[in-house]
């Protein structure tokens, strides 16, 4: 492709998900709040500390992070548009590396499927684009798992050096640690994959470790004043008060088991509404786009047994697949060993940070099927289906509670300094209950 087309490309995908990532809600009471992370720290001066709220357990997430990427970019450009700007060019460019690293390990994929459904799958356009902490987790994740695939033998195919496939895990466990509690799924991924790499190269584990703690550093400097401040307990002590043994979420485990592999397919219901009632609402609200959001939804269903049943299959043309599809499993044991010792359900978000593993995956299972023009022809009616019941998902939410349904109020809230007038955070009002 020539590099102008490529560029405008490009240009055009990134406009399309920042257009919907506006569109996207605001006022809802988490995304809300986690934009007055961000409002506060602008309006106020004062350092972020503290991040995200775990609301169940009425504890936050130590470190500034998630207030700089939000109340950073009101300091260069004071709009309520900017923040969804800058998460906008972090996730795309996350999802560039993703896309271009899919490439490289499975090039006889056609590349329109590749960056069509790594840009534009329920799963990454709902949340990367609007502002709220999941979104943020992506570009962590992103790093993650493309270092960590580089560093284990049996899954490398040399598209980083091991250097910086290190400083990337590093730097995605320092990064996620200040948005999400899913940062504890990471630490034992990551015990795992430098224990294979050290053990194939261990005269290597000296500079091994040091890479990694280097990127851990990188993205943890703002995770320092915290820990200078509050000590290290704000972390230790945040992760005993979320844990509790409950070994009855593995009595859900088929329902865990879909939700896994539902991250790498046209899983729209759950973004429609959250019941029956509210997706047959839309349907009958939205009938220009109700047969395409049909089978949409219906090819993501076929999409999610195929992920599970591909468990069993053979590629004997693929060397790297058993060491795929062991990775995969043992991500998936993981996310149902973690859900026994927390004190939150297994939620598909409160996992999402695995979506760039099970994409990985989806890929080497959607390889075979699109040799065949049936398979490809398939993937283009799900792309066109997909887009016409997207489009009307971004046309449904810009108009419930989108920025723009009142603009002006975080406008005013940016102009005067003053983030009272979007409203209050959730820590603040319990310390005034006494919580």
């Amino acid at each position: 492709m020539r590099p102008r087309l490529m560029v405008l490309l490009l240009a055009g995908a990134f406009a399309l998900r920042l257009a919907y990532g506006l569109a996207s809600e605001l006022f809802g009471p988490d995304e809300s709040q986690v934009f007055l992370i961000g409002l506060q720290y602008f309006t106020t001066g004062a350092w972020p500390y503290l991040g995200p709220d775990v609301v169940y357990t009425h504890t936050q997430l130590p470190g500034a992070l998630q207030g700089l990427l939000i109340g950073g970019p009101m300091f260069l450009l004071p709009i309520p548009e900017a923040p969804y700007i800058v998460l906008n060019l972090i996730s795309f460019a996350a999802l560039s590396l993703l896309a271009w690293y899919v490439r490289r390990r499975l090039p006889d994929v056609p590349w329109w499927c590749v960056w069509l459904w790594v840009f534009f799958s329920p799963w990454t356009l709902n949340y990367s684009t609007h502002i709220i902490n999941t979104s943020y987790v992506l570009p962590g994740a992103v790093l993650f798992f493309v270092g960590a695939y580089e560093i284990v033998p049996a899954l490398r195919v040399g598209a980083l050096s091991r250097r910086t496939a290190l400083l990337c895990m590093g730097a995605s466990l320092g990064w996620t640690m200040q948005i999400q509690m899913q940062f504890v799924l990471l630490v034992p991924m990551a015990a795992v994959a430098l224990a294979l790499a050290i053990g194939a190269q261990p005269r290597k584990a000296g500079p091994a470790i040091g890479w990694f703690a280097a990127g851990v550093a990188a993205t943890g400097v703002t995770l320092l004043p915290t820990l200078v401040r509050l000590g290290p307990g704000v972390v230790t002590g945040l992760t005993r008060s979320n844990m509790a043994f409950d070994p009855h979420v593995l009595l859900d485990l088929p329902a865990l088991v879909a939700r896994f592999f539902s991250f790498a397919t046209f899983e729209l219901a759950r973004f429609v509404g959250a019941n029956t009632d509210q997706r047959a609402g839309f349907l009958r609200d939205y009938p220009w786009a109700a047969p395409f959001a049909i089978v949409a939804a219906a090819l993501g269903v076929v999409q999610t047994v195929v992920l599970i049943v591909a468990l069993w299959w053979r590629q004997p043309d693929r060397p790297d697949w058993p060491a795929v599809r062991v990775a995969t499993l043992f991500q998936l044991a993981l996310v149902a060993v973690a859900f026994t010792l927390s004190v939150k359900g297994p939620a598909s978000h409160a996992f999402y940070v695995m979506l760039p593993g099970v994409l990985i995956y989806a890929f080497y299972c959607w390889a075979p099927i699109l040799r065949r023009p049936i398979g490809r022809r398939a993937a283009l009616v799900l792309f066109v289906s997909g887009a016409v019941a997207l489009t009307a998902l971004g046309v449904r939410n810009f108009g419930l509670r989108s920025l723009y349904t009142d603009r002006a109020l975080v406008a005013r809230a940016i102009a005067e300094r003053n983030y009272h007038l979007l409203g209050e955070r959730r820590p603040d009002l319990w310390k005034a209950d006494g919580r």
